[in-house]
């Protein structure tokens, strides 16, 4: 690659990582997307992606921990039915296009349910329902594994509209869940494939942008910027689905 062409792409990854990380994600999509546009090995892509994912989420994660808006109570049901069962999705064999054509028609109607439906009060939350939230975990694991996407795009949007939390602890929770995800998709990866050590070398540049994302999102911006910062991201993620 042209030293050139290397200076738009770090730019590029930077800007990406900065936009996911400050509401709580990890950017995978978004890395894949931007990898395949400047034309990487796909041998290299995948596992490349899973590894930023893990430090970008874990960063964003600590941050908002930091802060106080994490909410283990909102965590674990999740986390709990997600995880075996995204292993479980990922034997499963299905046409993913149609899949990732159903994703990104919900994700559109969750980003115009943020924007302009979206409760104007944060304080005012639903009680959060442990059973419905073990189901939701469930089922994000298993259409996370069937079609190889980051579970913590689709998390995000069901907190804030179920009305189970605010911006930022929905940040807090789906940075953790890409977090504990991502470890298992590259866990996987690895039983079956080698890890190349040129995986590891886009790590220091996606984190410039992720540690900043991370710090602004989770204590300098505010709620209703980061819902315009989360349409953003599955405006994104949408585009990404279909065209991609």
């Amino acid at each position: 690659m042209a030293p050139e062409i290397w200076i738009y792409f770090s730019l590029a990854l930077i800007g990406m990582a900065f936009l996911y990380a400050s509401v709580g994600h990890g950017g995978a999509s978004g890395y894949i997307a931007l990898m395949a546009a400047f034309s990487f090995p796909v041998d290299y892509i995948k596992p490349t992606a899973l590894i930023l994912n893990i430090f970008i989420s874990g960063i964003s994660f600590w941050y908002f921990k930091k802060h106080n808006h994490f909410k283990w109570h909102l965590f674990y049901p999740f986390a709990i039915t997600s995880v075996p069962a995204a292993f479980l999705g990922g034997y499963i064999t299905i046409d993913a296009q149609v899949y990732k054509v159903i994703l990104a028609i919900f994700l559109s109607v969750a980003m115009f349910k943020i924007l302009f439906f979206s409760k104007k009060n944060y304080a005012n939350k639903t009680p959060h329902n442990i059973y419905l939230a073990l189901i939701i975990g469930l089922l994000i694991g298993l259409f996370s594994g069937m079609i190889g996407i980051g579970g913590g795009i689709i998390l995000s949007p069901i907190i804030i509209l179920l009305g189970w939390g605010n911006m930022k602890e929905a940040a807090a929770v789906s940075a953790l869940f890409i977090f504990v995800n991502s470890i298992a998709g590259i866990s996987g990866y690895a039983f079956n494939h080698s890890i190349q050590i040129n995986s590891f070398k886009l790590i220091p540049i996606a984190l410039v942008g992720g540690i900043f994302g991370a710090f602004y999102g989770s204590h300098k911006i505010s709620n209703t910027v980061l819902k315009y910062i989360l349409a953003a991201v599955l405006l994104i993620a949408c585009l990404k689905l279909t065209i991609v």
